[in-house]
């Protein structure tokens, strides 16, 4: 039985009396590595390969008015009393932004950013959201000043 891949003599060829090689435990030179194995080796070796996981939040912030505006193109806002549709946008949309909040403290106990970068994330979140929120709260009303035509 052999496997393929460089040995750690990089010769290729089975250790005597063995019938089949062994891969090291180590990275070899040359040698591929999975992308767990090549972000635990530029965490050790001083690379930059963590530096974007934070990003991933980008996705929380397109995301977060699309069940709001979905719904309220659906509702019509001339019953008073609540409305299922507009709940679920507005339940929906709560979920998003708590994980928007909840993904930097999962990577930064995972260590795969460092707590100062989990602090920044979440204070970049709070200003991003507090941002929408305030968009939809001046140009939500169906008024004169309005956006909508």
């Amino acid at each position: 039985m052999s496997v393929t891949g460089p040995t750690r003599e990089g010769r290729g060829t089975p250790p005597a009396g063995s019938g089949f090689r062994f891969r090291a435990a180590f990275p070899v030179p040359g040698a591929r590595l999975s992308g767990a194995a090549r972000l635990a080796d530029g965490r050790r070796h001083g690379g930059n390969q963590s530096q974007y996981w934070p990003l991933f939040v980008l996705f929380f912030y397109i995301l977060s008015p699309i069940p709001y505006c979905i719904a309220r193109r659906l509702v019509d806002d001339t019953d008073a009393t609540s409305n299922a549709c507009k709940e679920l946008a507005i339940f929906l949309t709560t979920g998003i932004v708590v994980s928007a909040f909840g993904l930097p403290i999962v990577f930064a106990r995972a260590e795969l950013i460092y707590w100062g970068a989990c602090a920044l994330v979440l204070t970049g979140n709070t200003v991003i959201f507090a941002t929408i929120l305030g968009f939809f709260l001046v140009f939500g009303s169906n008024d004169d000043f309005s956006w909508q035509q």
